[in-house]
């Protein structure tokens, strides 16, 4: 290689370095800008394989609607101009009949998307085929009311692909009317608000954990305060007290245009919850607060009888100034 390494023992860079652009598989390669460490592109891998002279270099991002822009299809065969997303929320599916995960989040994704519109919302999916035909492609899409960049253009699929820096399928990334991403966690807000309620779904800053979420764990460090939901009310006042430092840590990262180093969860008791604790070896205490990191295999527990805002907020700053000893998962 005739570039720069991390030394082979740096494991803490590393590590700090999958976190940070949430690293979930490789090869991985993600270009930043030097000046200003923001990412340029998040899927680099498609970038050299469409441009491999690198005549488009920097590979800058472009908005949705330059990169989507041409014509869409119907599954009856109508052709539609993707002008006609103006002024509409806009659900980008990337999805494929041979993945069954995807299969599955389709047929509830028709039932969403009708609810959406029979409520009167401006709201638009296209789906970015990672099928393997056009055969399998048009079998899959003849169960999905919405528009699809057509198969055959594997060059716009492709540019959409290393837009939003999709690294699995099924993945769902909700637009605002301009353009700019709501949330990429469309698959899992779709599973946990079956009729729609919260739709456009912007994020929240703390999460309940559920058996449709508990896939984000593995995107980075997350916070969890595991609490007794058999407690009236304690699921709640736990999210209370929690929010008010997650949206500071939120807004402080959001002012840098980066993502912020940990999500934020509530757990209360259920299997789920239980197969979580037994994983990372947890203690059954409750309330019990902890930083887990899946990819680092690293979990950080603070055992205390009462959880306060100083000691949440304590425990998140010196995780993120590096001063807490990880345990082994």
């Amino acid at each position: 290689m005739p570039w720069l390494a991390l030394p082979f023992a740096d494991k803490h860079r590393k590590l700090k370095l999958w976190n940070k652009y949430r690293v979930s598989n490789i090869p991985s390669l993600i270009f930043i800008d030097a000046a200003t460490g923001k990412v340029v592109c998040r899927n680099g891998l498609l970038v050299i394989r469409d441009d491999p002279e690198g005549l488009e270099f920097p590979w800058g991002p472009k908005p949705f609607s330059e990169v989507v822009a041409g014509p869409l299809l119907r599954n009856n065969g109508q052709s539609v101009d993707s002008a006609s997303l103006e002024g509409s929320h806009v659900g980008v599916y990337f999805s494929a009949h041979w993945c069954p995960p995807c299969r599955s989040l389709t047929r509830v994704l028709v039932e969403s998307y009708r609810k959406i519109k029979e409520a009167g919302q401006k709201f638009e999916i296209v789906f970015v085929s990672a099928d393997r035909s056009e055969d399998s492609f048009k079998q899959y899409f003849s169960e999905m009311p919405w528009l699809a960049v057509p198969y055959s253009d594997e060059a716009r699929r492709s540019r959409l692909n290393r837009l939003y820096g999709i690294q699995g399928i099924p993945t769902l990334i909700v637009l605002d009317p301009k353009g700019d991403v709501i949330t990429r966690q469309g698959r899992v807000e779709v599973l946990n608000d079956i009729e729609c309620r919260e739709f456009p779904w912007h994020p929240k800053p703390v999460l309940e954990l559920t058996d449709s979420n508990a896939v984000q764990l593995n995107e980075g460090p997350c916070l969890v305060l595991f609490v007794d939901s058999e407690d009236d009310g304690e699921s709640e006042a736990a999210k209370q007290l929690i929010q008010p430092i997650a949206e500071k840590i939120i807004a402080k990262y959001k002012a840098k245009d980066e993502e912020a180093p940990l999500l934020f969860f509530v757990a209360g008791e259920d299997d789920m919850t239980d197969s979580l604790r037994d994983y990372t070896n947890l203690p059954e205490a409750a309330p019990l607060l902890t930083i887990l990191d899946m990819s680092a295999r690293a979990k950080y527990v603070m055992d205390v009888e009462e959880i306060t805002p100083e000691i949440v907020e304590t425990f998140v700053s010196d995780f993120l100034a590096d001063k807490l000893k990880p345990e082994p998962i």
